[in-house]
């Protein structure tokens, strides 16, 4: 018997352990939303009886049973210092597809990719942010980007369930297939010589993807060779003084506002 090549066995084992992966949600709101959401596949739900109360028609709507917990006893796998509310929700991660079924089809698809955008509370405003302005997806990486968990639910308020969050494994491959569908990428850089708005005067109906990096090291150098273009963006102090997630807002607004 011919033995598997060790890339070959190591990508079956990654395949079968991200299959077993779950996560713990906590906290009323984002327990709620994921409830509620038909495409979240839900495996144990722990409330005191208090949060059972509030969540009773999310509860019922699910259709699970909930583990009745005394809030003075309540011990959930999750870290000690979460804010928990007397609610958590064990899932399956969320499973949105491929880049082309979440990156076209709106009218003027906006996209926002995360170069090394690690932290949850940051990624999950960023969530918060796309779902308003009306983005089609938040694309980060696999490795050194934001897991799916429940601090960035927490975070991200709702938004984690209903806005696509995509992973994938190169951003400078994405970053040229989304080129190939028509896109314009635009790479956020606090030294670049051109805003958003000069950029893209005269091309707002095309379709934009707008690359942020991690606060400090900013863009990779892989990525900015990648990008169609580095800009800024418009503000009278430096872009480097923003948090990644409200340069993330900024930079989304400024591409839809005409």
């Amino acid at each position: 018997m011919t033995k598997k090549p060790k890339w070959v066995v190591e990508k079956e084992q990654a395949k079968k352990a991200s299959g077993a992966e779950t996560v713990w949600l906590f906290g009323l709101h984002a327990v709620r939303d994921a409830l509620l959401n038909p495409k979240r596949q839900k495996l144990h739900l722990m409330v005191t009886l208090n949060a059972q109360t509030k969540l009773a028609d999310a509860i019922a709507e699910a259709g699970i049973e909930a583990e009745l917990v005394d809030s003075r006893n309540f011990k959930a796998p999750i870290d000690p210092n979460s804010v928990h509310q007397g609610a958590v929700l064990e899932v399956k991660p969320l499973n949105w597809g491929g880049l082309a079924e979440n990156c076209i089809g709106a009218e003027v698809p906006r996209v926002l990719l995360l170069d090394r955008v690690t932290d949850p509370h940051n990624v999950g405003a960023i969530l918060r942010t796309a779902e308003v302005l009306g983005a089609s997806a938040v694309i980060g990486t696999r490795h050194h980007s934001a897991p799916e968990t429940g601090a960035l639910a927490k975070s991200a308020s709702g938004a984690l369930e209903r806005q696509p969050y995509l992973r994938v494994r190169n951003l400078s491959d994405t970053i040229v297939e989304l080129q190939n569908m028509g896109f314009i990428v635009l790479g956020l850089d606090g030294e670049a010589d051109v805003t958003i708005e000069a950029s893209l005067e005269g091309r707002r109906d095309r379709p934009v993807a707008l690359v942020l990096g991690a606060e400090g090291p900013g863009l990779r150098q892989k990525t900015k060779e990648t990008v169609d273009q580095l800009v800024k963006i418009d503000a009278a102090g430096g872009f480097g003084s923003l948090n990644v997630s409200n340069a993330a807002a900024l930079a989304l607004y400024a591409s839809i506002a005409r």
